[in-house]
Formats: structure tokens, sequence, C-alpha cells
């Protein structure tokens, strides 16, 4: 990836077909930071594409960060690795050095446009003698390296795609490999560290499908052995167009921060794609390690929903709350959680214990999407207990002191198998023992009682949740204020 910025779902979904591949056939999986154009370099970037891999559980093999036998990883530390390579190609007559100013290239590009033809270099400075050559640099002139592309480009096989070329030179002008400033291009850095760093495999996006004959003439005019090339087709929106990157909706620090689990979001964006036998929610990585083929990607566009990612999460989220490892540490997640939404209200201690926070995320398991839910103001009663008189309750029902009676009677009998089907039957059977009480308004009352608010999950919900020795508590309170 480059460094203008943060990891997309589009840069992770490459790094993740990688990662997959990689781990398939016991390779190696190599993080490389493309930082040549110094213009367009955010500090801070590099890092934050390290930290968002590792967060998505696809941590680089090698890396900046990591280190390994391979390095640097950054290649704005491997310049003389470029330029003695950009030699070693001036020296074959593969490249050649090239005079051209910012100025004239410009006027170029321009009158290409207004003769509605596509903008390329006029190969000028490839006709210069050594003489010349000399001349201009005795001369102290600016100039750039540049490498000959030559005709009859050789077909090649993609992973994807089949087989493939392009044949640049017709379409393109000589394309330059070393700038001015010393700093290579994407297509000579590339080549290079894929030769020196014994890359095997790349997978790629499908922009650069078209520039693969060019970089196989470079490896041709080195003597080196190519990497095979697979390339990735577009990830677009469900309607065709660009995922937009204005709002920052598809990078990863936003979907981290808004909650999602990391495995619902490679669940979303390989369920979107190909490379495996079926389509199917809910696939952890291990399950796409071993079910993915590089053989099975197809060209077609891979279109994104992103509306349905609450849905894989929430898929996710269940599998999380039934392995005991991961529900352990959402249940410290969740506590944190209280603490800073409910933190300045009256949170009893007992509310924070850990037994109960299980409880609360065993029993909320397939109904929520995101942990994050459990904190909304429809769950306060879970972690706040209501201050709730009997005044209040009287204008409900004149009936409260037998209500809370039945109530209590019932939750003592029942505290050792509370579920939500026979709570709800009990309730209805202990609404007909009143006078002149609605199912309706005893309901309305019991809700009052339990959390305070007049919306929220069923009261037969709230009880499980809350446990018969908190329900009867708060029943309690509320008849002697």
């Amino acid at each position: 990836p480059t460094t203008t910025g943060f990891l997309h779902l589009g840069g992770l979904r490459t790094a993740l077909y990688n990662y997959i591949f990689a781990k398939k056939h016991q390779g190696t999986f190599i993080l490389r930071v493309e930082d040549t154009d110094q213009n367009r370099v955010v500090p801070g970037a590099a890092e934050g594409i390290e930290d968002m891999l590792d967060w998505a559980g696809i941590p680089p093999d090698e890396s900046p960060g990591r280190g390994g036998p391979a390095g640097p990883y950054v290649q704005s530390l491997r310049l003389e690795l470029y330029r003695g390579a950009g030699a070693a190609l001036l020296d074959a007559g593969a490249a050649y050095r090239c005079f051209c100013t910012p100025q004239r290239l410009e006027l170029l590009r321009r009158e290409a446009l207004r003769s509605q033809q596509t903008p390329r270099y006029d190969n000028r400075c490839r006709h210069l003698t050594p003489t010349e050559v000399a001349q201009k640099l005795s001369q102290g002139l600016d100039c750039v390296i540049r490498f000959r592309l030559e005709k009859g480009v050789e077909p090649f096989q993609d992973l994807v795609y089949g087989w493939n070329k392009h044949e640049v030179a017709e379409v393109e002008g000589d394309p330059v490999i070393l700038k001015g400033d010393g700093f290579p291009t994407y297509h000579l850095a590339n080549v290079v560290d894929d030769h020196y760093m014994g890359i095997t495999h790349v997978l790629r996006g499908t922009e650069w499908l078209a520039s693969t004959s060019k970089h196989l003439l470079l490896y041709k005019a080195f003597g080196w052995e190519p990497p095979q090339f697979g390339h990735l087709p577009l990830l677009l929106n469900k309607d065709g167009g660009k995922l937009s990157k204005r709002q920052g909706d598809i990078f990863l620090e936003r979907f981290a921060r808004d909650g999602f689990l990391p495995e619902a979001l490679l669940d979303i964006v390989t369920n979107c794609g190909s490379g495996f036998t079926e389509k199917q929610m809910g696939r952890t990585l291990e399950e796409l390690i071993s079910q993915f083929e590089v053989g099975r990607i197809t060209t077609h566009s891979a279109l994104l929903d992103l509306e349905a990612l609450p849905e894989f999460n929430r898929l996710h989220l269940t599998r999380h709350i039934e392995n005991q490892g991961l529900r352990q540490r959402l249940v410290r997640e969740l506590q944190g959680l209280v603490e800073q939404v409910y933190g300045d209200q009256q949170v009893d201690p007992d509310v924070l214990e850990n037994e109960y926070v299980e409880r609360v995320l065993l029993l909320r398991k397939g109904h929520i999407s995101f942990l994050k839910n459990l904190v909304s103001s429809d769950y306060s009663y879970l972690w706040v207990r209501p201050s709730v008189s009997r005044q209040q309750l009287q204008t409900i029902s004149a009936e409260v002191d037998e209500i809370g009676k039945l109530v209590l009677g019932l939750m003592t009998r029942q505290a050792a198998a509370l579920t939500v089907e026979e709570l709800n039957k009990d309730l209805r059977s202990l609404q007909k023992q009143t006078r002149e009480t609605k199912y309706s308004s005893m309901m309305q009352l019991l809700r009052l009682v339990l959390s305070g608010r007049q919306h929220g999950p069923s009261v037969a919900e709230m009880m499980v949740t809350l446990g018969a020795e908190e329900v009867c508590g708060r029943i309690r309170r509320a008849l002697s204020s």
C-alpha cells in the first residue's frame, strides 16, 4: 500500500486475499510500504496501516514494524538498490536519460487532449547520442531515467484473468523509472523489490493488469524470473459505483470505532467477492483459508452491500458470546462501556460483577448487532436502578401492593428456573388474580418498577435478565418509597 492515508476496505480485501493465499500454501505474507512519492506521504500512515492489519487479525509475517530477512520494508529506505538497478539498465541500453522539462511535457499533454488523443511521451530523448547526453549533464540539466518499451510483448498467464498481454509500446510513451530526486516510480521499485525479496506470488488490484506487460519487460531487461501475478476485480458499491472515501465511510478506523468486529469485515468483503466454494455468511478466518482457491476468483466486480454489515456483525458477535474465551473479553469490554456511559449515575457495584454481565450477554445473544447496543437507553435498566415512587405506581393501578405481593411470591417460587416463556404464562395467570387491573396496566406498572421507563424489552425478558433477587429488591424498594 501507499502511505497516502488510512487503510480502507479495498486495501483490506487485497491484504486479506494475499494473507489467506500465503497461509493456505504455508507461505509468508509480506507488507511492503510504498512511499516513493514523498509529496503524498501522510505522517503516521504506514504505522496506521500495520495497526489496522493487526486489528483485523491478518498481521504480516514481515513488515516495517516486525522487520524480517528481506528488509527494509519501506521503499524510501531502499534508494541505493533502485539507483543501482537504474544504472544497470542504462549500461545495458534498456533505459536512457530524459532531459525534457515539465513545461514541455505539459505542452505535449495539452496538445494530445486538444487532438482528443491519450497523452503520452513522444520518446524524444530516446534518440540522444552519448555525446549529447554527456553535454547536457555537464551543463547541470535536470534529468530522469526512462525505460525503453519494446514492441512484441510476450503473453502471460494471470492467476485470475488467464492469458493476457498489453502492447504497451503502442499506446504509451517510455515510462519514467527513476525521478530527478533519486526516487523510483512504482514500476521500477516493485520489480526490484519483488526480485530481491524473493516474492513468488502477487495478488493486486485489477487496475494494475494493463501495466503487468510493462513490468514483465523490466524483468526481462534485468534477466530476472518474474513472480506469478493475480489481479483482483474491483470492489464496488452494491449499485456498481466506486466506494466513497469522501466521508471516511470505508476506512477501517471508522469501523473499529463504531464497534464492528474485524471478523464481520473479513466475512463481508469475501462474501461479496469470489474465490470460495459458495457464498456463506458467518465464515471464520480459518474457514476462509481452508475454502479459498485462487482459481475460483472470477473477473466480475465484487459488489459490496454495507447495509448488510450489521447483520454480519450480529452473526460474529453471537459466535464470540458462545465462545467462553471470547466471551470473557466481551465481559471486560462491556464493563468498560457501562462505566463510560453510566459512570456519573448511581451504578451499583453488583451490576459490574462478571457473572451478571455474562448473563446479560448470554440472554441477549442473537438479539444485538453491537456490544454498545447494551448500553443504549433501552437497556439502561440493566445498569442503573430506577428511582420510582409508590405514588407514580398508584396512577397506573390502585392494586400496587397486591400486584407486588403476587410477583414477589412468583419470583420466590420460580427463582431457579426463570425463562421468558414460562414467566409470560405466569404473569397472565397473576393478572387474573387481581380485582380490576388489566394485563396491559399490570405490565406498564411492572416495567416502570423494573426500568423506570415506558418502553423497552418485554417485562418477562427484563425479569430473566435482572434475575429473581434483583427483581424482588426493586419491587420492595418501590413499595416502601
